[in-house]
């Protein structure tokens, strides 16, 4: 890689993790003490249009500062590491449409199932917790569906978003990108 494509990843990956974190200050707190937020549509938008490794990449950076910068600090590592598995069901969806991403439905496809891991991974997280903080496997787990209903708020916002702004933003990246000079 070229010292020119290194320098607009580098770029690409920062500004997609500052998104992440604007993306989640944005936030309508709910009565459990979660909230819901854009960062997971900025996550979906920067595995979309800069790829897996970085997009994931992006969103976990985003992620972990905003939780380090609200008190969350604990929960940063793991955030990190569901923006990969998060990231990863688009990235199989992506590769399942053989990077033809030409149609909304094909946009509503990969946010329903990057949802879905979303949804799996909040449940799985929660309910560690409350086994963690001693609760039996019934209580943990029921305590855990409790909470999903925010992330389920998450999911069908991140749907409507994504699909609204993915191609225009799409075509404007393929434009700058394309006629770049630097």
């Amino acid at each position: 890689m070229n010292s020119k494509n290194s320098t607009t990843s580098i770029v690409l990956v920062a500004l997609f993790a500052a998104l992440t974190i604007l993306g989640t200050m944005l936030k309508i707190p709910l009565p459990t003490g979660a909230f819901v937020h854009l960062g997971n549509a900025v996550l979906l938008l920067a595995v979309l249009l800069i790829g897996y490794k970085r997009g994931a990449l992006a969103g976990g950076i985003g992620f972990a500062i905003f939780d380090i910068m609200n008190g969350f600090a604990a929960e940063a590592p793991y955030f990190v590491i569901e923006s990969f598995i998060v990231g990863g069901a688009a990235a199989l969806m992506i590769l399942f449409f053989h990077n033809k991403i030409d149609a909304i439905w094909k946009i509503i496809s990969i946010a329903i199932v990057t949802g879905i891991a979303k949804i799996i991974m909040t449940q799985i997280k929660n309910t560690t917790m409350g086994l963690i903080a001693g609760a039996d496997f019934n209580v943990a787990f029921a305590s855990a569906l409790s909470k999903l209903p925010a992330t389920l708020i998450n999911v069908i916002t991140t749907i409507i978003i994504v699909t609204l702004v993915y191609f225009p933003l799409k075509k404007a990246m393929d434009t700058i990108f394309t006629r770049q000079a630097f």
